[in-house]
């Protein structure tokens, strides 16, 4: 999971980035706030991976808030000018994100963060699900007819099962892979992704909400709003991991 956090003082603005991040399961808002000081005070606190900083706050801007840093996390500056994109540059921003931000422009800023991290890294060996064990590092080859993608299995949130074939949820795509869901059960790490069911596997870090259902069963809600039923026989089991 990459933290981030959002520092703008307008709360509307901070609540409409929060639900358009909602379409990217990696990125964690672990917290908000409403101007420079109090985000100097929350990245030094909890060190987040990635900042949405707005640039025009009342006392001191999101460069004044930079300035104050040892050291700063990956920035994606959010503001409602556009004269001050060539200094957001000098100061080795992602991106600078126009309000009201744009979907496509957000996906294009993450897409950015995440080409960032692959070059401070090390680039990663896409593999494919034939593996015999999977870690939760690996990138994983999907290819859905002419569409192909590499993703990180941690972004992976949920395997549905359809006949012979498995549902991969990513972000907002859900592609079929040719692969049952039991053979992806023997090959994925069971401290990250659990059988909640017979048509389920969960990413346990990608869980939301978890309620209690009838029957002694429970509900989980993913980060991607997906609700998935685990069975009685299989709460008792994920109530043990979870130690609930």
């Amino acid at each position: 999971m990459i933290k981030a956090i959002i520092i703008d003082d307008e709360r509307l603005a901070r609540s409409e980035l929060r639900k358009l991040l909602m379409d990217f399961p990696e990125i964690e808002v672990v917290a908000e706030a409403s101007n420079a000081g109090e985000g100097v005070e929350k990245i030094e606190n909890i060190n987040p991976d990635l900042i949405f900083l707005d640039i025009s706050m009342p006392g001191k801007t999101g460069f004044d808030m930079l300035s104050e840093l040892d050291k700063a996390p990956h920035v994606i500056f959010t503001t409602a000018y556009d004269e001050f994109a060539l200094k957001a540059f000098e100061v080795n921003a992602l991106d600078y994100l126009l309000k009201p931000v744009e979907p496509k422009r957000l996906a294009d800023a993450i897409q950015k963060l995440h080409l960032q991290e692959e070059r401070e890294q090390g680039p990663m060996v896409p593999v494919n699900f034939n593996r015999s064990i999977l870690s939760e590092n690996d990138q994983v080859f999907v290819k859905d007819g002419e569409r192909c993608w590499f993703v990180k299995l941690s972004d992976i949130r949920l395997f549905e099962s359809v006949g012979n074939y498995a549902k991969v949820y990513f972000g907002p795509n859900k592609p079929l892979i040719l692969k049952s869901l039991n053979a992806l059960e023997e090959r994925l790490d069971e401290k990250t992704f659990f059988r909640a069911n017979r048509k389920h596997i969960v990413n346990l870090r990608l869980i939301d909400k978890i309620e209690p259902y009838f029957n002694g069963g429970l509900l989980l809600e993913l980060k991607g709003g997906e609700k998935i039923e685990v069975s009685r026989r299989q709460t008792v089991k994920f109530k043990e991991m979870m130690s609930l």
